[in-house]
């Protein structure tokens, strides 16, 4: 594979990653939607971002896998509680990476 076939894919990717994202605030950018939509559009992103987290932990392997043996869901009780308790985001990741690598070292995966 050439450099310039390397550059025009790196190129294509980009474009084809931004557009969706750049051309909805572009075009959209100008209305001002009603309270209700709005509202109703805030709870979009966490509710994907729940979903994407259920999903890695429930079936790391994918399929579901609600056993003791399961170290995603050990790693994400204490992780949860700590998110709760001091809703900051850095001791949230810290709990989250500390605990995953104890349990990963010590139970294996």
């Amino acid at each position: 594979m050439s450099a310039t076939s390397v550059y025009l894919m790196i190129i294509g990717v980009s474009i084809v990653s931004l557009l969706p994202r750049i051309l909805p605030i572009a075009m959209l950018s100008r209305f001002e939607f009603p309270e209700g939509l709005k509202k109703w559009l805030s709870f979009v992103a966490p509710a994907v971002l729940g979903a994407l987290t259920a999903l890695s932990i429930i079936a790391p392997q994918g399929s579901i896998d609600i056993s003791t043996g399961n170290i995603y869901l050990w790693a994400f009780i204490p992780t949860f509680l700590v998110a709760i308790k001091s809703r900051s985001l850095f001791l949230t990741l810290v709990t989250g990476i500390l605990t995953m690598a104890l349990l990963y070292n010590y139970f294996g995966a």
